[in-house]
């Protein structure tokens, strides 16, 4: 569906609208929503010419099935703390929208100083909540994708594409 070419451009152009949106900011820290932006991530920080600092969370409303069970649980909260600080999070997709809404809410809660989101794919024909990321690098129809951190029961995080799964 999307190439690696494809994502390393678009992930280009997005440091520089980010880079533009937080010049000055002493520090931006960079929130991955793991496991799914783990690559993302990576790829994103070196590609921002400021200075950053990295944390992750986990959450999860998915376990190891297909479908969302609309119920969010953190599994790994922050290690640094972000109040008074620029944060970005970076989610690998938004889907039905509920996992990006509720880390946004328990962020927004720690008091920083301007928090923003960056998604790599949107489906926004699946939204069940009113979420939008501030960033988006692709939007994709409804199909169940894997590949550059994105998975499928653990498999096929390591593509470095994404493609669509044909189910037989």
């Amino acid at each position: 569906m999307i190439s690696a070419k494809a994502i390393a451009a678009r992930i280009e152009t997005l440091a520089k609208e980010i880079q533009t949106a937080f010049k000055g900011t002493e520090k931006l820290v960079v929130v991955g929503l793991l496991r799914g932006s783990f690559v993302f991530i990576a790829d994103l920080v070196r590609e921002l010419d400021l200075p950053v600092e990295v944390d992750f969370l986990e959450a999860s409303s998915y376990g190891s099935g297909m479908e969302s069970s609309r119920e969010v649980r953190i599994l790994k909260d922050l290690r640094g703390e972000i109040q008074g600080r620029d944060v970005l999070v970076v989610e690998d997709i938004v889907d039905t929208g509920h996992t990006l809404h509720h880390v946004v809410n328990l962020l927004r809660s720690k008091g920083p100083r301007r928090l923003e989101t960056i998604a790599l794919l949107d489906k926004p024909t699946r939204r069940e909540v009113d979420v939008k990321a501030t960033w988006t690098g692709f939007e994709i129809p409804d199909k169940f994708v894997v590949g550059y951190g994105i998975d499928y029961a653990q498999r096929n995080r390591n593509l470095p594409y994404i493609g669509a799964v044909r189910f037989t």
